[in-house]
């Protein structure tokens, strides 16, 4: 990937684009219509709405398309699906009407921040004409395709280590049923010289702080908060809240630790966010005696189980107590056993977490290139 940033004579007379970017209206490059009722039929094409694929059909109504969400709380949210797909009808398709790169006007589109442009009160709406009416500076048909080589190139390495992450995760649970479940390098039987033990036996289960005692001090930046939301998205990010980094060392947590969910939505998952502060609801799973793939493995083995105890007493807000960890039977292999299935277990979640950090980092790399490339701060041709 290639790109330079431009020095003040390169820039138009806005100060970043370039005299040789256009200034035109969306509707001038961009065909916008509203998608339509989804078929009853199943199959294995994409129907796409305003929160991503909702579901599959047999049917399609465009091919190699943006989508974007006409309607609701996604109203705004930009999805590119390069084969065939289903529109639905709380969306709206986009596609090219000149030979424009549609995927460069899949990034474009992206930087817009479209979910700001939304009209209506009670029921956010996006419409057509609202899209029509946006005006941008539109490069050569040479840079856009280089703009957006630079964007799918980093795009493609985080959907690549998502799908690798998937498989490694399924190869994982594979071994761990096959040695702890159903015994069967030990024709179904536990060995002698293993133990029966518990949870709260192999690991310690650390509650989070209430962080809004702890917030950052005048003088101090803070660190991100950790609740459920960013567990379940896997970042922090603007709408986090901060607490102080002068918290007990222990509630910090950092890449690679594993959090367990125990109210609300009950989740198993290592963090990979970056540093930030453990929120109360939240577990920071660890062991002095255990190693990570043991107490992992074990707490998302029980999870759900977990789920169906917190739904049955759901009231307000479904949780598991701690006795409930005190419950959950693990079994402890001789030491033997346990560097042979550590040998298999420990280098696939080291790379689950790798690939996530990674990730991450990508992600903020074409966040970072995104409104530069799109401006023409950085040119992607020279």
């Amino acid at each position: 990937m290639n790109w330079r940033k431009k020095s003040k004579n390169d820039w138009g007379r806005l100060g970043l684009i370039s005299n040789s970017w256009q200034k035109k209206t969306l509707s001038d490059f961009i065909y916008f219509k509203n998608g339509k009722k989804r078929p009853s039929i199943t199959g294995d094409i994409p129907v796409y709405g305003g929160n991503g694929i909702l579901d599959y059909t047999s049917e399609s109504n465009l091919e190699n398309a943006v989508i974007i969400g006409r309607v609701g709380a996604y109203a705004g949210s930009v999805y590119y699906e390069s084969k065939k797909l289903w529109v639905s009808d709380n969306a709206i398709a986009a596609k090219a009407k000149d030979s424009s790169n549609i995927a460069f006007i899949y990034y474009l589109l992206k930087n817009l921040r479209l979910s700001e442009r939304q009209i209506g009160t009670g029921q956010p709406l996006l419409t057509q004409n609202i899209l029509n009416n946006i005006e941008v500076y539109l490069p050569s048909l040479e840079e856009q395709c280089k703009i957006a080589e630079i964007l799918t190139t980093l795009d493609a390495r985080i959907f690549e280590n998502k799908k690798i992450n998937h498989h490694l995760a399924e190869i994982a649970k594979s071994i761990f049923d096959s040695y702890f479940i159903d015994l069967s390098p030990y024709d179904g039987v536990m060995p002698d010289d293993w133990q029966l033990s518990n949870l709260t036996g192999i690991a310690n289960y650390l509650n989070g702080l209430a962080m809004q005692k702890h917030r950052p001090q005048s003088n101090e930046q803070g660190l991100p908060v950790l609740k459920i939301k960013e567990l379940r998205q896997g970042f922090t990010d603007s709408t986090s809240d901060l607490c102080s980094s002068n918290i007990r060392r222990d509630y910090i947590i950092h890449d690679g630790d594993v959090i367990f969910s125990w109210s609300g939505s009950l989740l198993v998952d290592f963090w990979t966010g970056g540093d930030c502060g453990l929120n109360q609801h939240l577990f920071k799973v660890s062991s002095e005696t255990y190693d990570k793939w043991f107490y992992y493995a074990w707490t998302k083995h029980h999870l759900d189980r977990f789920v169906k105890m917190a739904a049955d007493r759901a009231t307000t807000m479904g949780h598991i107590k701690r006795d409930a960890l005190e419950k959950a039977e693990v079994l402890i292999p001789s030491n033997k056993d346990y560097q042979e299935i550590g040998n298999k277990l420990k280098p696939i979640y080291d790379q689950i977490i790798n690939n996530r950090v990674e990730s991450r980092k990508l992600v903020a790399l074409r966040d970072t290139l995104l409104p530069k490339l799109m401006s023409g701060e950085i040119s992607a041709t020279d």
